[in-house]
């Protein structure tokens, strides 16, 4: 890649001319781009698609070689010819920790007998769009993210509107408007990964906008950018979350069809012990999660509210924590939220976090949670 931008240094390339000049796919020539622009070794323009250029930095690099992450190179144009073919059952097993785009770790659990990350990328490879569901906080979105490092992200709501999708005018620095592409513009024609987020949120007459691009036709036609076609490049590929029960949230059969594969994705309680988060709070946590199963309660604590009360422990103390644990919950299973921690930790009473009267001046600062004896048998 930096050797291209060294030997035509006078050019701009987009993401496609460097694509077709190198033989590999758009999502990866996108990567080791991105990668040249944040260590100052090519330098980023354009309002619309992406456009790199050679910098003063751009020979060196072109000097050295460098090892990319595992899966940042895939041959998503071969996969998208043979999509037939049975996946190598050499692949490499990506069992350990990965470090997502924002730096956090991403553990991989089991999926038909592969790791999760592995067994959605040889979905991609065979074109079978997947549907993750199941309640916020389980990890939905950390798995696409570990499992494709070139993926653009829609975040769905009631008001998403097909120009978030597709793309719209805006006005530019200099008075006039351009078209300025969406993430759907942007994953097709550089063979990206998109993650439709939340997807039952969106009014289904925005999400028709989506599906040409993901039948056999793999292109969409921009209305309100001349009539313009827009072709599906080699790698291009959908993914979407849906959160069951959440309000306002509906699973058209026109969506459902669009998504061969559909997983159900759930809190890992035996991570949430391995990353040290209190054994007593996961254990209240599994307890409302079964209850859930069964009915009984709407809300149980997921993955990412038991890493909020990891934290705000650390910060504020376990009473807090605690008091914030419960405050969280829905109005409507607080007090079950309440009586199972209490249950648990062993204290008498607790209640949402609350501020309370007014300090002196004076008064001295104590250590969060310097009040809390039931802490793991021990006081603070």
């Amino acid at each position: 890649m930096a050797r291209l931008l060294a030997d035509r240094p006078a050019d701009t390339l987009t993401i496609g001319d460097m694509a077709r000049q190198l033989g590999h796919s758009h999502g990866a020539v996108r990567n080791a781009a991105l990668t040249l622009v944040r260590r100052g070794e090519a330098d980023q323009s354009g309002t619309g698609q992406p456009e790199f250029r050679a910098n003063a930095k751009t020979v060196a690099a072109a000097q050295a070689a460098v090892i990319s992450p595992p899966g940042t190179h895939a041959p998503r144009a071969q996969a998208a010819t043979a999509r037939t073919a049975a996946p190598a059952a050499a692949a490499p097993r990506q069992t350990g920790p990965i470090r997502r785009a924002g730096g956090q770790l991403y553990h991989p659990r089991e999926l038909a007998d592969l790791p999760d990350v592995e067994a959605l990328n040889r979905l991609r490879d065979a074109d079978v769009p997947v549907l993750l569901y199941g309640p916020p906080g389980t990890g939905k979105t950390s798995l696409v993210e570990a499992a494709f490092p070139d993926l653009l992200t829609v975040a769905g709501d009631g008001d998403t509107t097909v120009g978030d999708l597709i793309g719209e005018y805006t006005q530019a620095d200099g008075g006039g408007y351009v078209f300025q592409y969406g993430p759907l513009v942007t994953a097709m024609t550089e063979g990206r990964a998109l993650l439709i987020d939340d997807a039952t949120l969106i009014s289904p007459k925005v999400l028709a906008a989506l599906y040409p691009a993901m039948d056999g036709r793999r292109q969409i036609q921009v209305k309100a950018h001349k009539g313009e076609t827009i072709k599906a490049e080699p790698g291009f590929y959908v993914v979407a979350g849906h959160n069951p029960g959440v309000h306002g949230a509906v699973l058209t059969e026109a969506l459902s069809s669009r998504f061969s594969v559909q997983i159900q994705i759930g809190t890992d309680y035996d991570l949430a012990l391995a990353l040290k988060i209190d054994a007593r709070v996961v254990r209240v946590a599994r307890h409302l999660s079964r209850q859930v199963d069964l009915g009984e309660l709407g809300w149980a604590p997921q993955l990412r509210e038991l890493l909020s009360y990891q934290k705000t422990e650390a910060v504020l103390g376990t009473n807090a924590a605690l008091a914030n644990l419960v405050g969280i919950a829905p109005l409507e299973d607080r007090d079950a939220v309440a009586d199972a921690v209490i249950k648990a930790v062993g204290v008498k009473k607790i209640a949402p976090l609350t501020l309370g009267k007014q300090l002196p001046a004076s008064a001295a600062r104590k250590p969060p949670g310097s009040t809390v004896s039931a802490h793991r048998g021990r006081s603070r």
